[in-house]
């Protein structure tokens, strides 16, 4: 049946994961620790997880699934990799957390330094909201200025700053997108459309002596995968050149996955600053942003634009990093990855067409979002605008029929899914073969 809800069957395959969500309700808003967790996007409740080993997950019920999640893009190599299970065990053994400086820090600045083209200098943080609002806060103090250009539909964590929503026209001041976000901390964030390069250049003739920075994703993740036009990052670089403004990447989910020196290594354009999170940490909380030299100097205590974190640069973490990026580096899965991501492309469009169903695929890499769209054909996902215009419901019918089986995949349209490393042949043929099961079965809406 076409539903966005799992079926009482399924549901009964998951009644400890029912009781946790219950009790998790009266102890924590929402029952979750972050709303992409809570199923919002596809209906139902959420399955809460005991274990995870490789590729696959396992749920407190028991159930198996194969994980195209990876918590959310960190575990390129699989859970519990070997690897960096050791270096963890082995950093713990000295401590969890010292509150001063440590080799093995600097050991990880070095390996980002030496991975991505364009970082020179690299601060880490505990969370990717932590480094995308320290590098807004330090394109502000190093060029004088206080606005900020944003994209519809990029996500950068929920600094207010970046927690804002496009306004009426084109090329706007944002408005608050949450409640706690400030008129005035929206007012300097303006909200373009991603992949329109004309409303940017726009606005830096109009107001290009105020602009701060420009901040986007070079390859979008969280509207679902959007791929940038080459004119559009042409652009981006020239206008922030030509204006005295810093162009920053947010490669939160891109970094290290699409390739080790991220989207930018593969997109050919260096930005001044990049974000860093998930892949860097190694599946532990980390997270860095980092740039040219002398844009970097100006944080605390080589400059004056201040940023400080307790548990910025973690042990635990930096072991657990370090590790990922180090195999990453020498046993360099990426080709693998493309292999795979192409087969599985190519499975869920064979799978699609042959229902006659309308979607839209897009992939780069080992990440991928099958977009289910109104109408009789497909229309090209771009930007926000067109992203909107997904068929939620149909998704969410897609997600529960993967659920129930053995495939776990993102609980939202607008989240791209991620391949790992641990991921074989068999296991894209038996999602391919799961999703070609759950199209023939499918009852498209009227």
């Amino acid at each position: 049946m076409h539903a966005g809800l799992p079926s009482a069957t399924t549901a009964a395959r998951r009644t400890r994961s029912q009781a946790a969500f219950a009790r998790a309700r009266q102890a924590i808003p929402g029952g979750v620790n972050s709303p992409a967790r809570a199923f919002g996007g596809v209906g139902g409740e959420p399955i809460f997880f005991r274990e995870a080993a490789g590729q696959w997950l396992t749920d407190i019920d028991g159930n198996r699934y194969l994980d195209y999640i990876g918590s959310w893009g960190p575990m390129i190599l699989g859970h519990r990799h070997p690897r960096v299970v050791a270096a963890i065990e082995a950093a713990l053994s000295r401590g969890t957390s010292y509150g001063a400086p440590t080799e093995a820090e600097t050991g990880l600045a070095e390996l980002i330094i030496n991975a991505v083209p364009s970082i020179e200098k690299v601060r880490l943080t505990s969370s990717g909201t932590e480094a995308a609002m320290s590098a807004v806060r330090l394109a502000r103090g190093f060029t004088g200025r206080d606005k900020i250009v944003k994209f519809a539909g990029n996500y950068h964590g929920h600094g207010d700053s970046l927690l804002v929503a496009a306004g009426s026209s084109a090329a706007t001041l944002g408005v608050p997108d949450s409640p706690g976000v400030t008129a005035g901390t929206a007012k300097d964030t303006m909200v373009l459309e991603y992949n329109e390069p004309e409303p940017l250049e726009a606005a830096f003739r109009a107001t290009g002596d105020t602009i701060a920075a420009v901040l986007l994703e070079p390859t979008v993740g969280n509207m679902g995968l959007v791929k940038p036009t080459a004119e559009f990052l042409a652009t981006a670089r020239r206008v922030t050149q030509q204006h005295g403004a810093l162009l920053v990447f947010d490669e939160v989910m891109t970094g290290f996955r699409l390739a080790l020196g991220g989207a930018q290594a593969l997109l050919g354009v260096t930005p001044d600053v990049t974000i860093l999170g998930k892949i860097v940490g190694g599946g532990l909380p980390l997270a860095a942003y980092g740039g040219r030299a002398d844009v970097m100097d100006h944080v605390l205590p080589a400059g004056k634009v201040f940023q400080a974190g307790t548990l910025a640069g973690n042990p635990l973490a930096v072991a657990a990093g370090t590790a990922t990026l180090e195999e990453l580096r020498d046993h360099p899965p990426y080709e693998r990855l493309e292999r795979h991501g192409a087969a599985l492309e190519a499975g869920f469009r064979t799978a699609a067409a042959a229902a006659g169903a309308t979607v839209w695929l897009a992939r780069t890499g080992s990440m991928l979002t099958m977009f289910f769209q109104h109408g009789s054909e497909p229309i090209p996902v771009t930007g926000w605008q067109t992203a909107a215009q997904s068929d939620k419901a149909r998704y969410a019918a897609f997600f529960w029929g993967m659920i129930d089986r053995g495939i776990y995949l993102p609980c939202s349209q607008y989240e791209a899914l991620f391949i790992s490393a641990a991921h074989t042949d068999a296991d894209i043929a038996a999602t391919t073969a799961a999703a070609a099961a759950w199209f023939a079965a499918d009852e498209p809406p009227a």
